[in-house]
């Protein structure tokens, strides 16, 4: 397989268009054309997982962060960032990183920690507004189902559990084509009137040239007609942060124990306990003091996440605990993600799980 090959797996898993503002997904690293020989995945993109993908013969190595994060004006190896992407370089190693991509995905970082956990009734905790569309089109009625059916493979019309989603009204639709048309219904230079099907169907914002091109593909007619409108409903599939419950309700003390235990935390830092229990666990993977006051609003008992400043604790209170479980201890699982998801798409050569152990963070 190609790399280019590799990346339309990944990215058909976490679009990069979900990807937030500030972030650098994708290829930052390497030649999309080169052939791969193997692929090792990893949490974070450092000198030591260069030298384990040369070691183990892997030409592509698949990141959560980023090693390039903001723009490189010189390669001169003088920090840390320059020297990992100077050898990978050097030995033709490729480097694609998901980051927050994954991070929104309803079955990505999140879920995984939710997981471990034992989360259940699982939810978004921060549900996107900017990702869906809605595209109508009339057909006539002879060839409304096979176009319906082709925007449902283009995946077009799924709505939470539920696909193979439209709405669909009978009217009449009228055209006059020109001396220049080539009208497969209808006459040059006579108004024609047609039974037609008005097909609506919402789809993910990042498949639309893939549904319109479906779309022209599958309609009879010379010229398609279709609207596209952007809708400001929430995502309940895409978003930051995610929010479930216990089975059984646990005490506090001995569900941080817990989790210090399961995550192999050096420590956990929290704010004041509430001396309840812990049923409503709120949960986001990496830097999360964006998320606090959602959490707090969504009535969780604690809120786990990582990065949380000394100010941040005080909005802990007598119903909502805040619980720093540290950066990389609340991502680390996120390579055996990857490894699962690409192995049952993969077959073609090594997809390793590095070895490496990146966290910068040392525990007395």
């Amino acid at each position: 397989m190609l790399v280019k090959e590799v990346i339309d797996i990944i990215e058909e898993f976490a679009p990069p268009a979900y990807a937030e503002d500030f972030d650098n997904v994708g290829l930052l690293v390497g030649d999309k054309s080169t052939t791969v020989t193997g692929a090792l995945i990893t949490l974070d993109t450092l000198e030591g997982v260069v030298d384990e993908a040369i070691e183990k013969n892997c030409n592509l190595i698949i990141s959560f962060h980023p090693i390039i994060f903001s723009g490189l004006k010189k390669l001169t190896g003088k920090d840390y960032v320059q020297k990992t992407v100077i050898k990978a370089i050097k030995n033709d190693i490729a480097i694609y990183a998901i980051h927050t991509a994954l991070d929104n995905q309803y079955k990505g970082v999140n879920d995984m920690i939710s997981e471990k956990i034992g989360l259940k009734n699982r939810q978004i905790l921060i549900p996107r507004k900017d990702s869906i569309k809605k595209l109508t089109t009339f057909v006539p009625n002879e060839q409304a189902a096979e176009v319906r059916k082709a925007l449902f493979n283009a995946g077009g019309g799924s709505i939470g559990n539920y696909d193979n989603c439209s709405f669909n009204l009978k009217g009449e639709g009228s055209f006059k084509p020109n001396e220049d048309a080539n009208p497969v219904i209808g006459k040059r230079g006579e108004v024609h009137l047609e039974e037609e099907t008005q097909i609506g169907l919402i789809y993910p914002s990042h498949l639309e040239k893939k549904l319109l091109q479906a779309l022209f593909n599958a309609h009879p007619y010379e010229e398609v007609a279709y609207e596209v409108n952007a809708l400001e409903n929430e995502n309940q599939h895409l978003g930051m942060g995610m929010i479930g419950e216990l089975e059984t309700a646990e005490d506090e003390k001995s569900f941080l124990e817990r989790i210090k235990n399961q995550f192999n935390c050096g420590c956990i830092r929290h704010s004041e306990l509430r001396e309840k229990p812990i049923k409503k666990v709120a949960v986001l993977g990496g830097s999360g003091s964006f998320a606090v006051n959602p959490a707090k609003a969504a009535g969780a008992d604690i809120y786990l996440t990582a990065d949380l400043k000394y100010h941040d604790f005080y909005k802990g209170d007598k119903n909502f605990v805040l619980a720093d479980i540290g950066h990389y201890e609340s991502e680390q699982f996120t390579k055996d993600l990857l490894h699962s998801y690409l192995t049952k798409k993969i077959s073609n050569f090594a997809l390793i799980l590095a070895e490496t152990n990146t966290n910068p963070i040392k525990y007395i």
